[in-house]
């Protein structure tokens, strides 16, 4: 099961001089991981490389910034790979030591600096969720209502008109028995709608 991370993970290296200053976390997309790279080159002047990988599904990214192509970039996005980890970005800033590592040291340094943050970091399943919406009496509000809540869905809306229509999200393993558990507690008198 794919996880994400609870919070943002900091990490620092010193190899041969070179500072090494790695940050794993959650983010949601791309845009979203390219305005955190910016930050850090505007808090980071003096560094040589801000070097970025983004693990999130159709949108992941291996960025070098100048280091040798695939030492740095490429290396990092493997490591968020074999920990099954979706929606994270990891960035490493370095600031040169004046002592080339040479491809291999790159790599490794890069790679270490991912790891050690990973180490201390909290990850969090991602449960995929599932909209439904449905319309019920009002004789039935409380009762779904109640259900809701013992299934742990997020409610989105709720309208009242001629009956309580209900829009909502549960997670995708356990939604298919909610809504037989629901359709046999009320008794053929609830409405699944379509979600637009």
């Amino acid at each position: 099961m794919p996880q994400t991370l609870a919070a943002a993970i900091h990490s620092e290296l010193l190899i041969k001089k070179s500072r090494f200053i790695g940050c794993v976390q959650p983010v949601a997309d791309r845009a979203t991981a390219q305005a955190m790279v910016a930050r850090l080159r505007a808090e980071h002047p003096g560094a040589a490389h801000v070097c970025w990988a983004l693990l999130a599904g159709g949108q992941s990214a291996a960025v070098d910034d100048g280091e040798p192509s695939g030492t740095a970039g490429r290396p990092m996005l493997d490591v968020l790979r074999h920990q099954d980890l979706e929606g994270v970005l990891a960035t490493v800033v370095r600031y040169y030591g004046g002592v080339k590592l040479g491809a291999g040291g790159l790599v490794r340094a890069y790679t270490d600096c991912v790891a050690q943050a990973l180490r201390g970091a909290e990850k969090v399943a991602i449960v995929r969720q599932r909209d439904l919406g449905c319309q019920v009496p009002y004789s039935l509000e409380g009762l779904l209502r109640r259900e809701l809540e013992a299934a742990g869905a997020m409610l989105h809306t709720v309208r009242h008109g001629d009956q309580v229509e209900f829009a909502f999200a549960l997670a995708e393993t356990s939604a298919d028995a909610f809504v037989v558990a629901l359709n046999e507690a009320g008794q053929g008198r609830i409405v699944w709608l379509p979600l637009a």
